[in-house]
C-alpha cells in the first residue's frame, strides 16, 4: 500500500455521538479515515493502512496495558505518530506511557476540531513529501531537544532521546542520516554512545556531530580516533544550525 492509499486510524471505545461529528468533519475535510476499537485483533488486522493515529479518551480512560505495549512496540517500529484527545488528567497519563517523540499532538476537550484537521492534513502532506534527511537529536535536555526538532522539522524528520541508552534502543529499528550528539550527559556520556555505535556494524558508518556547551574545542576532539564529524555549540542559533546542515549534507552528495 502507497502513502497516498493510507488513512487517519480513529481510535476510540466506542462511536459515540462526538466521534460520528469528528468523523463529519473528516469527511467535509475529505481525510480518508477508518474506526475502530482498542483492541489489538483488530488494530493490528488494519495497522499498515495508517498514515497517523488519532486515540479519543473516553472520561478516566485509561491505556489497557497488553494494547499500551503494542502501541509502544510499533509506533516506534514502524515510525508512526499518534494524536491523543481527551481530558487534561487523562491525556498526561497517556502522554507519560507512550514513546518520546512519538506523539504528534494532545488535544484537551472540547476539542478544537479546526485544529485537530489541520494537524491531520499537515502530518498526511509532510509523508507524501519527498523524503527527508532524518536527524536523531540526543540530549538529557528534554526542553532543548524540542527546541532543536521545532528549529529542523519543517526541512528534516527529526527524532528525539533524551538518553544515550534510549538513542542506542530507537537506533535498532530506525534509520537516520545524522546524530546530533549531546558531549556531556548523565549515566552514558556522548563518548561512550559514540564507541558503542563505532562497535555495531549497523552504527558504525552514522555520521555524528557532538553538541557541547564547552567552548574548547579540545574537549570534544579528544575522542577524534572514534571519528566524529565534529561539534556544535549548543549557544548556536537556528540560522547557523540550518546552515551548517545544509553545508555538511550539500558535502556528502
Amino acid at each position: 500500500m502507497s502513502l497516498f492509499d493510507k488513512e487517519l486510524m480513529l481510535i476510540g471505545m466506542k462511536e459515540t455521538f462526538v466521534i460520528r461529528a469528528l468523523e463529519k468533519h473528516l469527511d467535509e475535510a475529505r481525510i480518508p479515515y477508518f474506526f475502530v476499537k482498542p483492541d489489538i485483533d483488530v488494530v493490528s488486522k488494519h495497522w499498515n493502512r495508517a498514515a497517523v493515529i488519532a486515540y479519543y479518551l473516553d472520561q478516566s480512560e485509561r491505556l489497557e496495558s497488553s494494547f499500551l505495549h503494542y502501541l509502544n512496540e510499533h509506533l516506534t517500529e514502524d515510525d508512526i505518530q499518534i494524536i491523543i484527545i481527551g481530558e487534561k488528567g487523562d491525556t498526561d497519563a497517556a502522554k507519560s506511557q507512550l514513546p518520546f517523540g512519538r506523539i504528534l499532538k494532545i488535544f484537551s476537550r472540547p476539542l478544537n476540531v479546526e485544529d485537530f484537521i489541520g494537524t491531520v492534513k499537515d502530518q498526511r502532506r509532510s509523508l507524501m513529501d519527498p523524503p527527508k534527511k532524518s536527524i536523531l537529536v540526543v540530549d538529557d535536555d528534554a526542553t532543548y531537544v524540542g527546541l532543536v526538532r521545532d528549529w529542523l522539522k519543517e526541512k528534516y524528520k527529526v527524532s528525539m532521546a533524551i538518553s544515550g541508552l534510549q538513542a542506542i534502543s530507537l537506533l535498532a529499528t530506525t534509520h537516520v542520516d545524522l546524530i546530533l550528539l549531546d558531549y556531556e550527559m548523565p549515566i552514558t556520556s556522548g563518548p561512550q554512545v559514540l564507541e558503542m555505535l563505532r562497535n555495531d556494524p549497523t552504527t558504525k558508518h552514522i555520521p555524528v556531530f557532538f553538541l557541547t556547551g564547552k567552548s574548547d574545542k579540545q574537549s570534544v576532539m579528544s575522542v577524534v580516533g572514534l571519528k566524529p564529524e565534529g561539534y556544535l555549540l549548543k549557544s548556536i542559533n537556528r540560522e547557523e544550525l540550518m546552515a551548517d546542515l545544509q553545508k555538511f549534507f550539500a558535502e556528502r552528495k
